[in-house]
């Protein structure tokens, strides 16, 4: 999604006015987010999204229903978001996990939150050099009742830009990975 919608008559009349806030919203929340990340490298706060990290952002919803026995299936399977940043708003049902330490931790819900994920262009040697860890997660099933989720997720599919580890992040003593 654009940061403007070029025929908002093309969304559904019910949802158009909320659908054109939210993605506002988070665009916002993005380039505070990538500023704040580039201050915490170091690096001038406009640096990441100077670079083309807050070029694109797509919006995904997720549906989980309820399972009378979660045990037996898999809501999402382990991942990592291959983007830079994912700003997730889940619901009160629960299921997202974090892996960390070799083991599993979840992630309970708190109204009025945001959960944020670095994805592995943002860890990898393709930026940060590993200075940020992408996160491994994963969503369960669960009995308790329908989960949902929405999903905001900070990429740059562009073909004709190459990434390649922050200059300024690469002291003799930490190579490129």
């Amino acid at each position: 999604m654009g940061r403007d919608f070029s025929n908002p008559e093309d969304l559904p009349e019910a949802c158009r006015e909320i659908m054109i806030a939210y993605n506002n919203l988070m665009w916002k929340t993005g380039d505070t987010l990538f500023e704040l990340l580039s201050e915490a490298l170091g690096l001038d706060p406009n640096y990441l999204k100077d670079i083309g990290c807050v070029e694109e952002m797509t919006i995904g919803n997720g549906y989980y229903p309820e399972c009378p026995q979660p045990e037996l299936s898999i809501g999402i399977a382990t991942h990592s978001d291959p983007g830079f940043v994912t700003v997730l708003i889940q619901d009160q049902i629960g299921g997202l996990q974090v892996f960390h330490e070799d083991q599993w931790f979840d992630i309970a819900p708190v109204p009025g939150t945001l959960v944020v994920n670095l994805g592995y262009m943002m860890q990898a040697s393709l930026i940060t050099n590993d200075k940020f860890k992408s996160a491994y997660h994963r969503v369960l099933s669960n009995k308790e009742g329908s989960r949902i989720s929405i999903g905001s997720f900070f990429m740059n599919n562009s073909c004709s830009r190459r990434y390649g580890p922050i200059k300024e992040l690469l002291p003799e003593e930490n190579p490129p990975l």
